[in-house]
């Protein structure tokens, strides 16, 4: 999970690289911080996915293939 520094960290170096320019380790900082928070959303993503199941007007499950092969490998490990 991303904590409220990092998240703050992470505007304040988008903020100063449109203002001032960032230093090559601002800007590799900036590059870490920003892949840690894209795999977060990701995993969140797709651990959202991996409780969904869809239902139609007439009751019948019609849940996607590939969200129901998701939920079947979670279910192994």
């Amino acid at each position: 999970m991303i904590t409220k520094q990092k998240l703050a960290r992470i505007n304040e170096l988008s903020k100063k690289s449109k203002s001032t320019g960032l230093t090559e380790e601002e800007k590799n900082e900036q590059k870490q911080l920003r892949q840690e928070y894209l795999k977060n959303v990701r995993d969140s993503f797709t651990n959202q996915l991996s409780t969904m199941t869809v239902i139609d007007p007439a009751g019948n499950d019609v849940t996607p293939a590939k969200v129901k092969e998701l939920q079947e490998r979670r279910k192994k490990h």
